[in-house]
């Protein structure tokens, strides 16, 4: 038996990079799989991807700052599939200026995908999580939650608050039948890198490469999973080993 059959996973950002692949994964191993995104066309494709391997999918097109989108999705969700048994916070976008010159519409933009887009996620599939009886949410922060770098104030900022917001979400909900968790990558080679230098983050990086979206997703899927059951509130560090020195 695969370690989700019977249950359905709703993965935010999921039309590329790491959500594409944690969509991927979770359906390879049983589970019915939401790809929820703005990209109507890519997500459509991975939903199709996902079915001509055989396996169950659909397609929701959620703005994740957007909290009547955010019921309707879960809403459909359950209309669909009767249950929500995985929440996976993927979505999110970064900034690359330093503070000084950062403008509060940037700053307002970020953290509204970014960090309220969790806070919006969980309230909105809380009940159904619970019902579940075996609910798990995975919400992607940051190697850069962590630490800084001395630009991109309203990423960190984000991604540090999503760190947080995710601890005392699981100490709220650990005896309700749901576990929470962060998951925090490093340099992952997908197309929010854009134009950067990828031989910088290479050389940035202990390892001395670009970590890749399946290795999250490896991660996304153990803590969705049994396997992690007793495990809450944790941060789960996936940069090959930038944060380490």
């Amino acid at each position: 038996m695969a370690r989700f059959d019977g249950r359905v996973a709703l993965v935010t950002g999921g039309a590329s990079g790491i959500g594409k692949a944690t969509a991927s994964r979770l359906a390879a191993e049983g589970a019915s799989v939401v790809v929820a995104d703005v990209q109507d066309d890519a997500g459509a494709q991975v939903v199709a991807d996902i079915e001509g391997s055989e396996g169950a999918a659909m397609f929701v097109h959620l703005d994740v700052t957007d909290e009547s989108g955010w019921a309707a999705a879960v809403d459909a969700v359950l209309e669909r599939f009767g249950r929500l048994d995985v929440l996976v916070n993927n979505a999110g976008i970064g900034d690359t200026e330093p503070l000084e010159v950062t403008t509060t519409a940037t700053w307002d933009k970020v953290v509204a995908v970014t960090q309220t887009s969790v806070f919006l996620g969980m309230k909105a599939a809380a009940e159904a999580l619970k019902a579940s009886g075996n609910g798990s949410v995975v919400n992607i922060s940051s190697m850069y939650g962590i630490v800084g770098s001395g630009v991109s104030p309203a990423y960190h900022a984000a991604k540090g608050a999503v760190r947080l917001l995710t601890k005392t979400t699981a100490l709220g909900w650990a005896k309700e039948g749901v576990r929470v968790n962060s998951v925090h990558p490093g340099y992952i080679d997908t197309p929010i890198l854009g134009d950067t230098d990828r031989d910088m983050l290479v050389g940035a990086t202990p390892m001395g490469r670009l970590g890749q979206p399946e290795e999250i997703a490896a991660m996304i899927a153990f803590l969705a999973s049994d396997e992690a059951s007793f495990v809450t509130g944790a941060e789960m560090v996936v940069d090959g080993g930038y944060t380490a020195g």
